[in-house]
């Protein structure tokens, strides 16, 4: 087994060994931790709400950013690793400029992001509102069990949220500002 450098190939290629398979093993766990590493500096410049999912372009987001890891993962030559690392940047910037766009602006904030739905309320299932979204009943008593609801007479309030999870508040009673801005809640006492 003899060690190759990067640039022992024409194109860039990236070649640790000369043995094919131990190659790929050894190539895909480097440039793994590499873009791990890589995408934890930019959490770090970027701040905690990087990977939060509070909005749907969030969760895009992250999902995107996952992509870009597995791609910079499976590069076999260097201007692809980069052009994967230079666009998890790009994503990063994107989506500070829209969370900063969304604090400053109302209207960005409704373009950007769903509304959350109010699918149960005060144990009563809303048909109208979990056929809009396209919520079944099934889907919604198994959020409701890992929620550990044990009455549906308990159940103040089920929202489905923007970036598509369930929130099931359940208790004696509910202050509804707790559901501000979802659709289908009264507005607080």
């Amino acid at each position: 087994m003899r060690v190759v450098s990067s640039d022992a190939r024409k194109g860039g290629s990236l070649i640790f060994v000369d043995n094919s398979l131990l190659d790929g093993l050894i190539k895909g766990a480097i440039l793994a931790i590499a873009a791990l590493v890589w995408v934890v500096i930019l959490i770090r410049i970027n701040g905690l709400r990087s990977l939060s999912k509070m909005s749907n372009f969030d969760f895009v987001m992250t999902v995107a950013l996952g992509s870009l890891v597995a791609g910079a993962a499976q590069a076999s030559e260097l201007p692809a690793l980069l052009q994967s690392l230079a666009a998890m940047v790009g994503l990063f910037i994107t989506q500070y400029t829209a969370a900063r766009l969304r604090k400053a602006s109302d209207t960005v904030e409704d373009v950007l992001d769903n509304c959350p739905a109010l699918l149960m309320r005060d144990g009563k299932f809303d048909e109208q509102a979990m056929r809009s979204n396209r919520v079944t009943r099934s889907d919604l008593i198994a959020k409701l069990r890992e929620a550990n609801v044990l009455d549906l007479a308990q159940v103040r309030a089920v929202v489905l949220e923007t970036t598509g999870d369930i929130s099931v508040l359940h208790g004696e009673r509910l202050d509804w500002t707790l559901c501000e801005g979802v659709s289908g809640a009264p507005a607080p006492d």
